[in-house]
């Protein structure tokens, strides 16, 4: 289906594939995966046509359709329904040739085609779509002008898979859906008749919609057939294999090396030293293979903790204008939990979360917060209130103002943002960098709580791993809205759902949910409590009270090792500081005292730095037991 040969392309000076082929098979659906930046977006872009490569061939099947969404999505008067009608060019082609043409026979091929295309489904087809994507009856009919953008975008995903195309190519479609639509666009993909290009950092999406992997590296494409977690298991012993080899190849050389610097003066040995020379010439040690990986997140620890609970709320609603969204809501939030808020689109998580964060006031009932409780809320609408024309750098000034240049960088580099992209303007940044300077920003203060409504949208795999890290090491409270189950199932211990116009609790866990959304008879409506209901989880506050407590329980060896960490810094720059002074030569021409002094000190940090390491790795050690426990 797609053949790529020799491609080389760079974009302001900065290349993004040098000698890179792939071989697409027909049929094959393939998730394409590689770093924030390296590239996925421009080879869409390049295999639609619309940029040329320096370099190299990109061809695909003579005849074949290509479709992807459209980056800016319709508005209009136009229905949402006749939208995505009107994204299969052919029928509506056909349908409008009907009537007007004239010839006998030509109305009679143009019937047969409409037949051959199943035309009189056609609406039916596309409906079903938009359900999964979560339009209901009476937005399907709606004016698409009526849609935020997010929802635009969805109407755009719809359409093109209402079309069909040969070869579809869908860069991060899970980023305008929720948990709902992903596991509807999971099924649906997995069962797509044609060939599946897509760009996506889903791990469950890539372990059950697609059959290979292409992975975007150092410039160059590898296909790997099978899931995600396929790909993960083959390049680690890929990886094992191409280093021990260059080891072996490493060790004979240094062999080979040894018998000539020793031998290539003695006439009796001169011709077995040049062998030697020859064999390690042609001895070329496979280049090491190691994995690029990202910068951590850090989340300030919380400067005030409100004792518990941190948040009630007694028969709560709450909407827009004189609109009631949610009412009844009755519960509570306390300084060590961490909940995920599910439920199916439109029923009023990012509501929720607006109340929480305060964009929103109680319409009626009673909402407590306690006294100095601050809420860090993400979503994605903030990333909009970043400067476009100001640095990461830049941004931060205004919260330190008495610092010096050197701890305002330093604080950015918390945030996982590397030194050449501190002077960058946001602009310019890549998705997954806008949001690691948000996260960093909303987080500066030390909150008591975070809100993450779609965290991950535009994080590489490693970065969202790289997230729940740091989720778990954060000892405030956590609501989480994610279509992300990986992120849902490694930081939360208690789900909440949005149904029926409230919050409440959800008593089964997220397979149940995921069940009960999909149903045996693949409708979506499984039913509570049914015949075939899950059971509900064991002692599920139990449960969540074992995490908490497990959570307090390494929160000081979790500071130990950070307070070791910053010590370690700090005794690694006096040693730096020492050897760059050694290394002056002047210094030997004055008084030799102050070298003798210096020694020492070299002495004295290296043997800190020692001891220190030495702490660091058996508190590391006793963390991670005590994760494991």
């Amino acid at each position: 289906m797609l053949t790529i040969n020799n491609l080389h392309y760079r974009i302001q000076g900065r290349p993004l594939f040098e000698e890179a082929s792939l071989v697409l098979p027909d049929g094959v659906k393939a998730g394409f995966v590689g770093k924030n930046g390296t590239g996925k977006t421009t080879l869409f872009q390049l295999i639609q046509g619309f940029i040329a490569p320096e370099q190299g061939s990109i061809e695909v099947n003579r005849k074949a359709r290509i479709g992807a969404v459209a980056q800016e999505a319709t508005a209009g008067d136009i229905s949402v329904l006749d939208v995505v009608l009107s994204a299969d060019k052919e029928r509506t082609a056909l349908l409008a040739e009907a009537e007007t043409a004239m010839d006998p026979h030509r109305i009679g091929d143009i019937h047969i085609r409409l037949a051959e295309i199943d035309a009189h489904t056609a609406e039916a087809r596309a409906s079903t779509i938009l359900k999964g994507l979560g339009f209901e009856k009476d937005r399907q009919l709606a004016p698409t002008s009526e849609l935020s953008g997010g929802w635009r975008m969805r109407v755009s995903l719809a359409g093109v898979l209402f079309s069909q195309p040969d070869l579809l190519l869908l860069d991060e479609p899970t980023n305008y859906l929720d948990l709902e639509g992903t596991l509807w666009l999971e099924k649906y993909l997995a069962t797509y008749p044609y060939t599946v290009f897509m760009i996506s950092h889903d791990r469950d999406l890539l372990n059950k919609a697609v059959t290979s992997i292409v992975h975007l590296e150092h410039k160059k494409l590898t296909y790997y057939k099978g899931n995600y977690d396929t790909f993960e298991e083959t390049r680690r012993m890929q990886m094992e294999l191409n280093n021990k080899s260059r080891e072996k190849t490493l060790d004979h050389i240094a062999h080979l090396q040894k018998f000539v610097d020793r031998f290539k003066a003695k006439a009796t040995k001169a011709a077995q030293a040049q062998s030697r020379m020859k064999m390690i010439e042609k001895l070329k040690p496979p280049a090491a293979m190691f994995d690029e990986t990202s910068l951590p997140f850090n989340f300030p620890t919380p400067k005030k903790v409100p004792s518990s609970p941190m948040i009630t709320f007694e028969g709560v609603s709450v909407g827009y204008g004189e609109k009631v969204i949610l009412r009844h809501i009755t519960n509570r939030i306390d300084p060590d939990d961490r909940i995920a808020l599910i439920g199916v689109n439109g029923n009023g998580k990012s509501t929720f979360a607006k109340l929480l964060a305060g964009d929103l006031k109680p319409m009626g009932g009673e909402m407590r917060k306690g006294k100095g409780l601050e809420i860090a809320y993400f979503a994605q609408h903030q990333l909009d209130k970043l400067k476009p024309e100001q640095s990461p750098f830049e941004h931060v000034v205004d919260l330190m103002p008495h610092d010096s240049e050197a701890k305002r960088r330093s604080r950015v580099a918390q945030m996982g943002l590397t030194t050449s992209r501190m002077d960058t303007k946001v602009k310019n940044l890549s998705g997954g960098e806008r949001a690691r300077l948000m996260l960093g920003l909303i987080t500066f203060g030390g909150p008591g709580m975070l809100i993450l409504d779609e965290p991950t949208n535009h994080l590489d795999i490693d970065s969202r791993d790289a997230l729940v890290a740091a989720l778990n090491d954060y000892t405030g409270a956590v609501l989480i809205i994610s279509h992300d189950r990986h992120l849902i199932d490694a930081t939360v211990d208690k789900l909440w759902i949005a149904q029926n116009g409230t919050i409440e609790e959800y008593d089964y866990d997220l397979d149940a949910y995921q069940k009960m959304l999909t149903g045996k008879d693949g409708s979506g409506k499984g039913k509570k409590g049914g015949k075939d209901a899950p059971a509900p989880m064991d002692d599920k506050k139990g449960q969540r009270q074992d995490a908490a407590q497990k959570r307090a329980e390494v929160a000081p060896l979790r500071k130990s090792i950070k307070d070791l960490e910053q010590k370690l810094a700090r005794l690694q720059t006096e040693l730096a500081r020492v050897d760059l002074i050694l290394a002056d030569p002047k210094i030997y021409d004055g008084a030799p005292e102050r070298v003798i002094l210096l020694g020492k000190d070299k002495a004295r940090f290296e043997s800190e730095i020692a001891t220190v390491e030495e702490r660091w790795l058996s508190l590391s050690a006793q963390l991670e037991d005590a994760q494991r426990a």
